[in-house]
């Protein structure tokens, strides 16, 4: 049973799965546990139907293809007069991002920020840019450093995209959305990170002090983020918020994926990101737990099909408190 929980928590539809509910129980679902935000990955026109009056927040992914919204202005006009504003304001629409982790991939990272401003000047021709932010949402790996937080700083491979993204982000008021991931993380290097950091559970000696800036952190999410802020000073974007995207825990398929693990993770998270961090205390991290349901088509499979609240038979995976 999920309860009554933070305005900062969402939760990802995601619906990679051949035996998932309908969109209309999923969205009544929502709204029977008070989960006020969604995250889609693709416009599906029965989800947005599904949407409607639902009074369900939306973060929107425009996934692609790219290349033809970034040389078309009028295209991008059509996409989001059938997408949005043909919902609007029945649904409404937060955040339309651009891309899900795209910024690496050589064939297609030089059509996002065309794209953006395409769908940008689309929303403000419309008078809606300052309720619909257009933004994209980035992998974790665009840091070229993150340890610890101050150094903080996209890489050489990534800056060349990166740089004129959050520079348009800054000028249009809108934030980076940043998928984090403090489990892939811990599996990745399980002998130097405690467990405990990764799930918001260590005790008082394990910590993270920042020699730079003399921070204190007692969790990994809160560090991953705080390097993205530093990251964004770094290229005169200090004033770019940032949005988690997507996180989580698995529940089965891997290292360290348990359903305790999971339920611990994301219990912990939805009490904690409304207190910001160490760097932006107070601040509220809008946040986006991956996701609503497991899914049984996503690839590689194993970890990948257990991150889910809720078995695709709408049973809860473990109890979470929002």
């Amino acid at each position: 049973m999920i309860h009554r929980g933070s305005q900062a928590v969402g939760v990802c539809y995601g619906r990679l799965g051949d035996n998932l509910p309908s969109p209309t129980e999923v969205v009544a679902m929502y709204r029977s546990l008070n989960i006020r935000r969604m995250r889609i990955y693709v416009p599906d026109q029965d989800v947005l139907q599904a949407l409607r009056g639902s009074n369900i927040e939306l973060l929107l992914v425009f996934p692609g293809p790219l290349q033809q919204l970034a040389q078309n202005p009028t295209a991008a006009s059509d996409w989001f007069r059938t997408n949005v504003l043909s919902y609007w304001p029945a649904i409404r629409i937060r955040y339309i991002a651009v891309g899900n982790e795209a910024i690496l991939q050589k064939d297609v990272a030089q059509y996002i920020l065309p794209v953006m401003r395409n769908i940008y000047g689309a929303v403000a021709a419309a008078g809606l840019q300052s309720q619909i932010k257009v933004t994209t949402s980035v992998q974790y790996n665009v840091m070229g450093a993150s340890y610890p937080p101050s150094v903080g700083e996209f890489s050489s491979e990534a800056m060349p995209v990166m740089r004129p993204i959050v520079e348009f982000l800054a000028s249009t008021g809108a934030p980076l959305l940043v998928n984090v991931y403090p489990y892939f993380s811990y599996a990745e290097n399980p002998r130097q990170i405690d467990l405990r950091y990764a799930l918001f559970t260590a005790p008082p000696d394990v910590i993270m002090r920042d020699p730079h800036s003399g921070l204190v952190y007692h969790n990994m999410f809160d560090a991953m983020v705080d390097a993205v802020y530093a990251a964004l000073e770094k290229v005169g974007a200090g004033g770019v918020g940032v949005v988690v995207s997507e996180t989580g825990w698995p529940s089965a398929g891997g290292f360290a994926a348990s359903v305790e693990n999971a339920r611990v993770y994301n219990t912990n998270l939805v009490s904690h990101v409304g207190k910001g961090t160490p760097k932006k205390p107070g601040k509220a991290v809008e946040t986006y737990i991956f996701a609503m349901f497991n899914e049984n088509q996503k690839q590689p499979s194993g970890v990948e099909n257990n991150w889910g609240l809720f078995y695709p038979n709408k049973r809860p995976v473990y109890r979470i408190r929002f």
